[in-house]
């Protein structure tokens, strides 16, 4: 079965926005991004996907990627549209024209694995929605958010009707899989961690010790 390595890209550029604990260490330069992107282009065994809709997705990103003649697919958090940093109503619209891909990064950036039943509603149906409204077609694609994801948190989103689920594990995925696994750009890349993330990949126990965690996730 084709294998494919998915890449997750956040924030980019100068910060819009106060950042929240952490979320620093996965904000990269605009060099760093178009190195990645020069590295991708050209590959059909790498999507590229961006998490958490940032402003920079359509103000630095976009016009990059057409220059490149690539595509990629935005998970957007449908209650934080419009919100200071963050991608509009028209940003996802403009996305969509330039032939890109709309999925939901869910509600207002939760953790799955701690949901009451009204935040799952918000999470996982009225996020799909507003999105669906707003381009015009179903969404039933997601990102999980922080990539916190067990049994639970599966089982609600086959029951939501979710086609595809993207992760944070790390590694490559099959190109087919309903579960599909990313690589996270983060702020200390260079040239070494694109040879590694788009070259051989991980050592035989580094590939074992990934894959070993996916399956505890999926059983926890």
């Amino acid at each position: 079965m084709r294998a494919v390595t998915n890449l997750t890209v956040h924030g980019i550029g100068e910060a819009p926005r106060e950042l929240d604990p952490g979320e620093d260490l996965t904000w990269v330069s605009v060099a760093q991004f178009e190195q990645v992107m020069d590295a991708v282009a050209g590959r059909p065994d790498v999507r590229v996907t961006f998490d958490d809709g940032n402003a920079s997705d359509v103000e630095i990103a976009l016009p990059r990627l057409v220059e490149r003649g690539l595509k990629a697919e935005f998970f957007v958090l449908a209650g934080m549209l419009g919100e200071s940093g963050r991608l509009d109503s028209e940003g996802v619209r403009e996305l969509l024209g330039a032939g890109m891909r709309i999925g939901s990064h869910g509600w207002a950036h939760r953790d799955w694995r701690t949901l009451d039943a009204r935040q799952a509603a918000e999470e996982l149906s009225a996020a799909h929605r507003l999105l669906g409204q707003l381009t015009g077609e179903p969404v039933s694609r997601v990102a999980i958010p922080f990539g916190s994801y067990d049994r639970d948190v599966l089982r609600r989103l086959r029951q939501a009707g979710v086609t595809r689920a993207y992760t944070s594990d790390g590694g490559r995925a099959r190109a087919d899989s309903w579960l599909q696994a990313r690589n996270s750009l983060r702020s200390d890349l260079d040239g070494g961690w694109i040879s590694r993330v788009l070259g051989g990949g991980p050592s035989l126990p580094r590939r074992a010790a990934k894959l070993a965690m996916r399956l505890y996730k999926r059983v926890r």
